[in-house]
């Protein structure tokens, strides 16, 4: 089983955080929902749940059509994703502290 990022631990397992966590660990590139189910590793029935209310809150954003497929990114303009960008920056940034201070306690022990 693969490990949960550092968001999802902070906020929590749920459909909606790791569609989060996935879009800003990839924060340029768009997909479709297809994609997105597979990369995030859950059901597309459970992502279609979700999908509207991601879209209704602007979480998300069309982008362009390739074929029969619609790609969608992270609205990065949002200023609520922008705070959850800053959130979830705060969180490795701390984690880093965490482990470089573990690292100089172990090179003086």
């Amino acid at each position: 089983m693969k490990e949960k990022s550092l968001f999802i631990e902070f906020m929590g397992d749920s459909p909606t955080v790791r569609v989060l966590d996935y879009l800003m660990t990839e924060r340029d590139l768009d997909f479709s929902i297809s994609d997105m189910a597979r990369n995030v590793v859950i059901g597309r029935t459970t992502l279609y749940r979700i999908w509207d209310d991601l879209l209704k809150k602007e979480i998300i954003l069309p982008t362009r059509i390739i074929g029969k497929a619609k790609l969608y990114k992270l609205n990065k303009e949002n200023p609520k994703i922008q705070k959850i960008m800053e959130l979830d920056d705060m969180i490795c940034l701390e984690a880093l502290r965490k482990r470089a201070e573990e690292q100089k306690v172990k090179m003086v022990a």
